[in-house]
């Protein structure tokens, strides 16, 4: 993903097209059409055009096709918003071509940055979260024969959710790779063991994010521990080891500025957005939300990929102590397809007590 001035004026093939609610086929000239939906009751002096079906209703415990597009094409844009209470319990989940399994499969606050189910805006170059909860996604999502989005109601309401997936119908290029992204949640963190950000990753491509919702459970700086890549046949010891959690996500000594407060802050490549403050710096029970962009440093393998970050903090004597915070994550990568299935959303790990 570049910023390319000459990219912006250059004139290009294919056909732009939008799914949505009104246009849930995406189809030329099939927008505002719509003679029933969520908007009907007030649009009902108004007809056809004025807004009769913005959204739609999620019933508790089913499934929802936002899009099911025909290829090639390319997903460039996805923006949605619901209540902020569904944002951990409906599950966005998105398959290319033929699959059986999905290639995305992660919590959609979970997703957008906003794990925790508090609004926090976002500035980034790949997510923007706007106010209030308007969630925009701009990787490029190319595929060859089909794109599959859907949303998986598994809270115990029924959910309305507003939502456009726009891209381009045109034909792509054969190096083009498949985006994947995957949710993990240590809760807590197994004693003296690192939380799992990816693993089961097999084949050639790059990873290009990672989220962290992470909760400290202890009293103290919680930071310390190291974001490991094992890459292509790495075992025992990774490729790729950093110096802290804080240094990875692109902030220094403890994220501490003005003294004695968390410094939160959110950029094009690396964030430390949100900041859940129950009672003061360094207190148990803190929450944040933190991301980096491999946008221009990705991270290749050509056989398989392992991600994992250790929860390390300092002890009273001034050694390492290890952690069982509560951590969850999102993995964003490209690869060949086929991909090694990714394990389910686990339901008992939605809840954020």
């Amino acid at each position: 993903m570049t910023i390319d001035g000459a990219e912006w004026s250059r004139l290009r093939s294919g056909q732009s097209f939008s799914v949505s609610a009104e246009n849930p086929a995406g189809q030329k000239g099939g927008g505002a059409r719509a003679t029933e939906g969520t908007g009907a009751r007030h649009a009902r002096h108004l007809g056809p055009g004025w807004k009769i079906s913005p959204s739609v209703s999620i019933a508790s415990g089913t499934e929802a096709t936002l899009a099911d597009i025909e290829g090639p094409a390319t997903i460039q844009h996805l923006w949605l918003t619901t209540h902020h209470r569904h944002w951990r319990s409906l599950i966005l989940q998105i398959w290319w071509d033929e699959e059986t399994e999905p290639s995305v499969q992660v919590p959609v606050g979970d997703f957008f940055l906003n794990g925790w189910g508090e609004p926090s805006q976002v500035r980034s170059l790949a997510v923007a979260v706007n106010p209030r909860g308007g969630f925009n996604a701009y990787f490029p999502m190319p595929f060859s024969r089909r794109a599959r989005v859907t949303l998986r109601n598994v809270g115990p309401e029924d959910a309305v959710v507003y939502f456009s997936i726009d891209g381009l119908a045109d034909k792509i290029s054969p190096d083009q790779a498949y985006f994947h992204a995957a949710w993990r949640r240590s809760h807590p963190l197994p004693e003296r063991a690192p939380h799992v950000i990816i693993d089961g990753v097999e084949g050639e491509g790059h990873y290009i994010g990672t989220y962290l919702a992470w909760q400290s459970n202890h009293t103290g700086w919680w930071g310390e521990g190291e974001v490991h890549f094992f890459i292509d046949g790495d075992r025992t010891y990774p490729s790729i080891a950093g110096t802290g959690t804080e240094d990875y996500f692109g902030g220094a000594w403890n994220f501490e500025e003005p003294m004695g407060q968390y410094g939160s802050f959110t950029g094009p490549y690396t964030g430390l957005h949100q900041v859940i403050r129950p009672d003061g710096l360094y207190r148990s029970q803190t929450r944040f939300g933190m991301y980096r962009w491999h946008l221009t440093d990705p991270v290749l393998f050509h056989q398989d990929l392992r991600v994992t970050v250790q929860g390390l903090g300092w002890g009273p004597d001034g050694q390492y102590l290890p952690l069982r915070d509560d951590i969850a994550s999102v993995a964003y990568w490209y690869q060949r397809d086929p991909h090694h299935p990714q394990p389910a959303v686990d339901r008992t790990l939605l809840d954020n007590t």
